[in-house]
């Protein structure tokens, strides 16, 4: 069945936020109501993933529909080449504007990557200043992220991040203000598709006091699950070291306040995304309008003993995926494994109908459209991890009740999530479950070539290391996206006639 709608696309993108924290998801604590509504008249994936538990890495799989190890993003300083296609490149093919509104972390000189527009600067480098050295596992990369940001949370007045996510916000509504507008007066009736990407609530955890005193501290939850880095497997025991989770461990309030902060992060998105909403509203444009809210990652939130992401335990690469197009998908809930991979296909189905065969270029992922309209669908997420902490790659498959991750460094883990949410049984060292795990070491094997995978980062580790020093050297030429305004073109101005000007920018019309 075709389904080339037309309709727009809004999609909704937070950073770190992990469905455990919503109440879409089952969570008690935090107040998200927007998303709620969205999660009640819309369908929600119980089991979705990224493809890489870390933010550069997971956006270019999304974008791309294809694994990391195939498009060479293998952590937060990897260039995007310009050659990939991303669904903007489809999208805007088939007829659509595409813009982007916020973080996506792209790295190298291409800052578009498909889209017409991009609407504010990122929040991150572009540059490859942030390049992990694998052939040095035992020095600490001093730029990452350390324990800081737990042991310093609580109420702030202002950060970084909330200068941004303002910004993204504002454009973003001014953007659909702006369609509406040119929608009015004839000059471009394309549908869009428009991408509003936040950082929170990403880390550092400080929020404004508004949104802290929306939680009083004796509701806040602490993790379920405390480990120390003797119990904890080789992989975590290495972030652990990155972090500095064990050299500079926080006090049960301190771990309470990052929550409580990361809640009231969750209430700051969730406005920011309300407010967009209520201008896709206003605009008449949202009967038109597919919304689909989603993260690039999870956040650990001290579950393990464990911080932020970069790993393939469920807090850190399981994210919230909510579909919103009441008129063309009924509400219900998804529970199958899938996968950001996923929507690269989704929307090319649901925005022209063409089949695979006649796509330029094959992908990883596989159309959510049946799952969408109720029909069945696949039941798989491939995920990989190649950054800080690792010192070869590692992988996942996620099928039916089982887990598997696999580096060639660390034994293996295998973990059954219908009897062990939590992930504290690891049947990889029961002979009970041989078998299972003979079958996920072969396919493991029949996917990847592990150790020229390995040689692979390595050598784009050293290539980039040096590319930074080299052009750091002299004057620095800047890859950093700067949106452009043509002042001549904004409010008022005397190249048009007063009344004109003014009826051009006013929606609704005024009717004579």
């Amino acid at each position: 069945m075709s389904l080339n709608t037309k309709q727009n696309i809004l999609i909704l993108m937070a950073d770190q936020m992990t469905p455990f924290a919503l109440q879409a998801y089952g969570h008690t604590i935090s107040r998200t109501p927007r998303l709620d509504a969205l999660a009640r008249e819309g369908v929600v994936f119980d089991s979705a993933y990224c493809a890489s538990p870390l933010c550069a890495p997971a956006r270019f799989s999304m974008l791309a529909g294809k694994l990391p190890s195939n498009i060479g993003a293998y952590d937060n300083a990897a260039e995007f080449p310009a050659q990939t296609l991303t669904f903007a490149h489809y999208l805007r093919a088939a007829g659509y504007r595409t813009i982007l509104s916020g973080k996506m972390h792209f790295c190298g000189p291409d800052q578009l990557h498909g889209f017409e527009e991009r609407l504010t600067t990122d929040i991150y480098p572009a540059d490859f200043g942030w390049v992990p050295d694998w052939s040095q596992p035992e020095v600490r990369p001093s730029w990452y992220h350390n324990m800081s940001s737990v042991l310093d949370a609580g109420p702030c007045v202002r950060t970084n991040q909330l200068d941004f996510d303002d910004e993204v916000t504002f454009t973003a509504r001014q953007k659909l203000f702006d369609v509406a507008r040119e929608r009015q007066a004839g000059r471009d009736q394309r549908p869009f598709c428009l991408v509003a990407s936040l950082t929170h609530p990403h880390d550092p955890y400080a929020i404004p006091q508004e949104y802290w005193d929306l939680y009083r501290d004796d509701e806040i939850d602490l993790p379920r699950t405390s480990l120390t880095a003797e119990q904890s497997d080789p992989h975590s025991r290495r972030l652990r070291v990155v972090c500095e989770t064990d050299r500079t461990p926080p006090t049960e309030q301190q771990v309470r306040n990052a929550r409580h902060a990361y809640y009231g992060a969750l209430s700051y998105v969730d406005r920011q995304f309300g407010a967009i909403l209520d201008a896709l509203n206003a605009t008449g444009l949202a009967d038109d309008t597919i919304v689909i809210v989603t993260s690039d990652h999870g956040e650990m939130l001290g579950e393990r003993g464990l911080w932020y992401k970069m790993t393939c335990f469920e807090g850190g690469i399981r994210v919230p995926l909510i579909v919103h197009a009441p008129r063309r998908f009924a509400p219900h809930r998804v529970s199958a494994s899938v996968s950001h991979l996923d929507l690269l296909p989704t929307l090319v189905e649901l925005a022209t109908g063409a089949r695979r065969d006649e796509w330029p270029d094959p992908v990883d992922g596989r159309s959510l459209v049946p799952h969408l309209q109720g029909e069945g669908g696949h039941d798989e997420a491939i995920g990989e991890y190649l950054a800080e902490g690792a010192l070869a790659p590692i992988v996942m498959i996620r099928r039916g009740d089982f887990k598997y991750i696999h580096s060639p460094v660390d034994p293996d883990q295998l973990y059954n999530l219908a009897v062990d949410p939590q992930e504290l049984v690891n049947l990889a060292t029961s002979s009970a479950w041989a078998d299972v795990l003979a079958a996920f070491r072969a396919e493991a094997a029949s996917r990847w070539d592990l150790p020229a995978l390995r040689e692979a980062v390595l050598a784009s580790q050293r290539r980039r290391r040096f590319h930074f020093e080299a052009t750091t050297q002299g004057r620095i030429q800047s890859w950093d996206w700067q949106p452009f305004n043509d002042a001549s073109q904004r409010y008022m101005r005397n190249h048009i006639e007063l009344d004109t000007l003014e009826a051009m920018a006013r929606f609704p019309r005024v009717t004579p």
